[in-house]
């Protein structure tokens, strides 16, 4: 009993420490008309919160985990995903430290927030699930995105879902998916600040085709050399456009991005994201019943 109630002990600390950790980098975030929301420091003088919370781009104050209340304006938004970059008037924050590891199905995990001036809140779980790509309700694609039981208290979109080192595993939001919070991983969450903090918008990529899902015959399949269902079949391939100077042409399924099977358009979608512009990607098509690999260079879209 006693080893247990150490152990417990031990625990108990561990998380305690967690918490007074990642509520220095947890802050309130005041830019909407009903209660604060939270966020979570990127930079030294920037902010990373649900884009749902911050409802004017001037006026928002932003309040650290010291006390001291600071103005802020917006710097980027990437509404599609619910992420929003806020600029502190000053340098004033120490900024969050994230994992760099993958993170896996019944971790403990605490999610924080700072709704009021009261402090630093927090709720324990575990992650229940792993799951993406999934299109969101705000019109993005995740990547990924995880599911804790930790309670998120009102308030707590835009803060912080942390493991028991006070490292950042995502950001919390319930804006994603009506009546749901859901969390955001830390590597996407970083990802997108860096390009909001660059650029104030979110790089999409682009192709130049229109596509429609069809079944792959089991030939096809067999050609390919892996059991594939279904791939993405060219339909428009417009002038001018990434696609047809790679050498794509109407006709042509698209079966593979850099060998990740594209079965359905959500992977091929995850294959466009900002960081894919400018990088030329193998694609893996069939031709006439052959297997082809094409390099296309991804556009911006504008």
């Amino acid at each position: 009993m006693a080893s247990d109630t150490g152990t417990l002990n031990t625990l108990s600390d561990a998380l305690v420490k967690a918490v007074e950790k990642a509520g220095e980098a947890t802050v309130l975030v005041n830019a909407r008309r009903r209660m604060p929301a939270s966020g979570i420091v990127y930079a030294h003088d920037l902010i990373i919160t649900a884009d749902h919370v911050v409802e004017r781009d001037e006026d928002i104050s932003v309040r650290l985990a010291d006390g001291r209340e600071i103005n802020a304006s917006i710097a980027g938004r990437d509404p599609g995903n619910d992420l929003a970059l806020i600029r502190l008037a000053e340098a004033a924050a120490s900024p969050a430290e994230k994992v760099n590891q993958d993170t896996r199905i019944g971790q403990l995990v605490i999610a924080l927030g700072r709704p009021s001036e009261e402090g630093i809140e927090a709720s324990l779980g575990i992650i229940s699930a792993i799951g993406g790509p999934v299109r969101t309700g705000r019109g993005g694609m995740l990547e990924r995105y995880l599911r804790t039981d930790a309670v998120p208290f009102p308030g707590f979109s835009g803060g912080p879902l942390v493991d028991t080192e006070g490292r950042v595993v995502g950001l919390n939001t319930s804006g994603l998916a009506h009546g749901v919070a859901i969390t955001i991983p830390a590597f996407l969450v970083w990802s997108d600040a860096e390009n909001l903090a660059k650029f104030g918008y979110i790089k999409r990529g682009y192709l130049g085709i229109r596509s429609q899902q069809v079944e792959l015959a089991p030939e096809l399949s067999k050609a390919l050399g892996r059991e594939q269902a279904t791939g993405l079949l060219l339909v428009t391939v417009e002038r001018e456009s990434p696609a047809e100077t790679g050498g794509l042409i109407v006709g042509d399924i698209l079966v593979a991005i850099e060998g990740q099977a594209t079965p359905d358009h959500d992977a091929l979608m995850v294959h466009l994201s900002g960081d894919k512009v400018g990088k030329s990607l193998s694609l893996q098509i069939m031709r006439g019943g052959q297997p082809k690999t094409i390099s296309v260079v991804i556009g911006e879209r504008k």
